[in-house]
C-alpha cells in the first residue's frame, strides 16, 4: 500500500513540478495575460449562446410568417402543419423544434408579433419557452411587449416569468403607499417608485398566516436568492439586525440593502400585523442613523421600506405627512391568490392543468 502511495506521489511530482518549472520561466504578465483570455473566451462563449438563441428565434419567427401567409393566401388547412411537420423532421432529424404543436406556436409568434423590428430588438433576447409563456398568458400585445422587456431586463427565467404575471406584477410594481415626490429629486423618486412593489408575494414562505417578525425575518433571510428575486433588480444585501447605538440603548433595524441604480441604501422593517403610525416613526429615526453613519459622499439619502401584513391607505398617507426621509409602505402576502381581483382568481391553472403544461412541454 505504502509503495502504491509513494509510485502515486512520484506520478503527481513528474506531473505538477515540471509545470510549476513552466510557470517561473514565462514572462512578466503571463499569468494576467492567460487570465484576461479567460474571461474574454467565457464572455465570448456566451455570446455565441444568446446570438445562438436569437438566430433560432428569428428562425421559428419566419417559418411561422411563411405558414402563416400560404393559410391566408392559399387557403391551406391545419393539416397542412402536420404534414411540414414530417416533411422537416426527415429533412432535419437532428431538429428537436418541427413537431406540429411546435409550428403551429411559431405560426401563433408570428401573427401576434407582427413587427419585425420590435422581434429583433426585444423578442428574439428571450428564450423560446419564455416566449410561449407569453403567448398562452397575455392576450393584450402592450402588456405582452412590457412582461418581455422586464423578462430581458430582470433575466427572469420561465417558472419566474410564470409567477410574475400571475401575481400581476404590472400592477404591484410601482404601487407602494410613498412620499418620494415629495423628499427626492425627480428622476430619483420615478426610479424609486418603480423599484417598489405592493404587495410583495413572499410565495416561498409556506404558511406565514400566524408567523412572528423575528420568525419571518429568518425565513426570508433562510431563502434570500428568492427574497432578492421579489425585490427585484438593484437590491444587494447588506446585513440583518444591524446593530445602532443611539446614548445608552441599543436598536437593531430588521434587514439592510443597497440599491445599485438608486445608490442609497435602503432599511427594511417587517411587522407580522397592521400598520401603526409608530411604525414609520421607528424607521424614520432608523434610517437617520444610517445616513450620518454609513453613508458616503457619494451615496445618495437612505430609503425605508415598511412591509406590513396589513394597512390601511389614508393611515399611510397622514404617517408619511411631514417625514422627510423617503420611504415605502407596502403589505406582504405569501399567497398569489390574495393579492389578485376575484374575478380573475378562478383562472389560475389547477394542479392537473400544470401536469398537462409539463407534459406539452416534453413535446417541444
Amino acid at each position: 500500500m505504502k509503495s502504491k502511495r509513494k509510485q502515486l506521489g512520484n506520478e503527481i511530482e513528474k506531473v505538477v513540478f515540471p509545470l510549476a518549472e513552466n510557470v517561473k520561466e514565462m514572462p512578466d504578465g503571463y499569468i494576467s495575460f492567460v487570465d484576461d483570455l479567460k474571461g474574454f473566451i467565457k464572455k465570448e462563449k456566451l455570446a455565441t449562446i444568446l446570438n445562438a438563441n436569437q438566430r433560432m428565434i428569428l428562425m421559428y419567427w419566419h417559418i411561422g410568417k411563411a405558414i402563416l401567409i400560404k393559410q391566408e393566401t392559399e387557403g391551406w388547412g391545419a393539416k397542412i402543419v402536420d404534414r411540414l411537420s414530417l416533411d422537416l423532421k426527415t429533412a432535419f432529424p437532428e431538429e428537436t423544434g418541427f413537431s406540429p404543436r411546435n409550428l403551429k406556436y411559431m405560426r401563433k409568434f408570428a401573427e401576434e408579433w407582427a413587427d419585425l423590428e420590435i422581434v429583433q430588438r426585444t423578442v428574439a433576447q428571450i428564450p423560446w419557452r419564455s416566449n410561449i409563456t407569453l403567448l398562452d398568458k397575455i392576450k393584450e400585445p402592450e402588456l405582452r411587449l412590457w412582461y418581455a422587456q422586464k423578462t430581458i431586463e430582470n433575466g427572469f427565467g420561465k417558472d419566474m416569468l410564470v409567477f410574475q404575471i400571475e401575481s400581476k406584477l404590472h400592477v404591484r410594481q410601482g404601487n407602494s403607499v410613498n412620499n418620494f415626490l415629495e423628499t427626492m429629486p425627480p428622476l430619483d423618486s420615478d426610479l424609486a417608485t418603480q423599484s417598489f412593489k405592493d404587495p410583495y408575494i413572499f410565495n416561498f414562505l409556506g404558511n406565514a398566516s400566524h408567523i412572528k417578525e423575528r420568525e419571518l425575518e429568518q425565513k426570508l433571510i433562510a431563502h434570500i436568492q428568492k427574497f432578492l428575486l421579489e425585490l427585484g433588480r438593484g437590491f444587494a444585501f447588506v446585513g440583518r439586525q444591524v446593530h445602532l447605538e443611539l446614548g445608552d440603548s441599543d436598536f437593531y433595524l430588521d434587514l439592510l440593502f443597497y440599491h445599485i441604480k438608486l445608490k442609497c441604501y435602503v432599511v427594511i422593517e417587517l411587522k407580522s400585523g397592521k400598520l401603526e403610525p409608530g411604525h414609520i416613526s421607528q424607521l424614520n429615526m432608523y434610517m437617520n442613523v444610517v445616513n450620518d453613519a454609513l453613508c458616503g459622499k457619494d451615496d445618495n439619502k437612505t430609503i425605508g421600506l415598511l412591509l406590513v401584513k396589513e394597512k390601511n391607505k389614508v393611515v399611510a398617507e397622514y404617517s408619511l405627512a411631514g417625514v422627510n426621509n423617503p420611504i415605502g409602505i407596502s403589505n406582504w402576502e405569501n399567497e398569489i391568490t390574495k393579492s389578485l381581483p376575484e374575478n380573475i382568481k378562478s383562472s389560475l391553472p389547477s394542479i392537473e392543468d400544470i401536469e398537462k403544461e409539463f407534459d406539452k412541454d416534453e413535446e417541444l
